[in-house]
C-alpha cells in the first residue's frame, strides 16, 4: 500500500493526520515546520491508543490542538523527518 492510499483522518492549518485503511500506518504532518512523522508498527500501535484516549478525552478539541498535544507532548514529533 502506498501513502496515496491513505485517508486523512482530521487536518488543520497546521496539522494533519492520515492513516492506511487498516490503520497500521499513520502519517502525521507538521505543516509549519514542513515535518513529518511515518508511524507504523509499535509506533502505530501506540499512536493509535494515544490518539483515541485523547479524542474520547477532549472531543471538542480542533484538529489542530490534538495534534499539537501528540506532536509536542506524545513524542512523536521525535520521530519526524524533514518534508521532502
Amino acid at each position: 500500500m502506498s501513502v496515496r492510499d491513505d485517508h486523512e483522518l482530521e487536518t488543520g492549518d497546521e496539522y494533519a493526520l492520515s492513516t492506511a485503511a487498516d490503520r497500521t500506518r499513520f502519517t502525521l504532518h507538521n505543516k509549519a515546520d514542513g515535518m513529518i512523522a511515518e508511524l507504523h508498527g509499535d509506533d502505530a500501535a501506540r499512536f493509535l491508543k494515544d490518539y483515541d484516549e485523547l479524542k474520547l478525552q477532549y472531543p471538542d478539541w480542533n484538529a489542530d490542538r490534538l495534534l499539537a498535544q501528540l506532536w509536542d507532548q506524545g513524542g512523536y514529533g521525535w520521530l519526524a523527518q524533514q518534508e521532502e
